[in-house]
């Protein structure tokens, strides 16, 4: 199977490229080869999407699929699909479940309305990118076209920082912040199970749109904070918290407390998303104890939390120690 990954440094990208390897295909990376490192064996082409001709390390060759995890603004799938118009037979796009008119009921299928978007767009907020990347890669490939629509990604080389702050506050030690309920459902997807579907799925051709993310309470927020300080070895202590006072005292879910969003809140949606078409086509879901387990093996082995390959840094997300300190007292 010949693999053309548009990226293949980053987080998605990068585990994408290794799951690839690992089959033993034959795998093309598109980047503009400043950030990371490719795997050996892998043939990699130099390119910037948003300049002028950037795009003609791609005039030549053929592929089985291409797998994109463009974020920016939409003209970057569209163009680089109309590109490779002809040469590729299939088309995945690496979108969001963020696509979807905000409030959605809860276990929203993909059969849901998305916030609009174009797929000539040269900017717009995330969901809309998302959304219009989507727009982009169906326009030319149809059919063909597999629309992933991830949600919380956790995993080794995780590049936002959301599992990697739990884990090094509670090596710390100490009284931690807990944020209840214990019970609280968590719905995410651990970056190799993403790549493993979606190269499966790619494969053979699938196409349409999928929520790609395990089922709601896959793991719970007590589940993943136990696995944490087992994996640790940490003598913390949890200090469970109702939600309503750590509202009150002004702290933003997911951002101050990552992967955290509590029962009411309005983005409770983002955790509890329908995904029973993904499962139907084959979705596993790995424990949430390996996840844990290998994300703190490999943040030990690479010190700290890498920055977002040819993207703009994101605002650091987690509790600065004093404050934390504040909300327990």
């Amino acid at each position: 199977m010949r693999l053309l990954m548009l990226g293949g440094t980053g987080f998605v990208g990068g585990a994408t490229v290794a799951e690839a390897v690992g089959r033993g295909w034959s795998v093309t990376v598109f980047n503009r080869g400043v950030h990371g490192r490719v795997p050996p064996g892998v043939h990699r082409l130099r390119g910037d999407r948003t300049a002028p001709d950037g795009l003609a390390a791609l005039a030549d060759g053929e592929w089985d699929l291409v797998v994109d995890t463009w974020d920016g603004a939409p003209r970057g799938v569209r163009d680089a699909a109309r590109a490779l118009a002809g040469r590729v037979g299939q088309y995945t796009y690496i979108s969001s479940g963020s696509v979807y008119v905000a409030s959605p009921p809860a276990q929203v299928g993909e059969g849901a309305p998305t916030v609009e978007a174009s797929a000539d767009a040269t900017d717009g907020d995330y969901a809309q990118c998302k959304a219009g990347g989507e727009l982009a890669a169906t326009e030319v490939y149809g059919e063909r076209a597999l629309l992933v629509r991830a949600g919380l990604i956790l995993g080794p080389g995780e590049d936002i920082g959301r599992l990697p702050w739990w884990l090094q506050r509670v090596a710390r030690g100490g009284d931690v912040l807990a944020p209840g309920p214990a019970d609280l459902p968590v719905q995410y997807i651990d970056v190799r199970d993403l790549a493993g579907w979606t190269l499966d799925r790619a494969a053979e051709g699938v196409g349409g749109a999928f929520n790609v993310i395990s089922r709601s309470g896959h793991t719970t927020m007590g589940e993943l904070l136990a696995s944490i300080v087992a994996v640790t070895g940490s003598d913390a202590r949890l200090r469970w918290t109702d939600p309503e006072s750590i509202l009150a005292a002004g702290v933003v879910p997911w951002n101050d407390l990552p992967i955290w969003i509590p029962p009411g809140h309005e983005f409770r949606w983002l955790q509890e998303r329908g995904v029973e078409k993904a499962y139907a086509a084959g979705l596993t879901c790995r424990p949430v104890a390996d996840t844990v387990a290998d994300t703190w093996r490999w943040l030990r082995a690479v010190g700290s939390v890498p920055p977002r390959a040819g993207r703009p840094a994101r605002v650091a997300v987690g509790l600065d120690a004093e404050r934390e300190a504040a909300l327990l007292a």
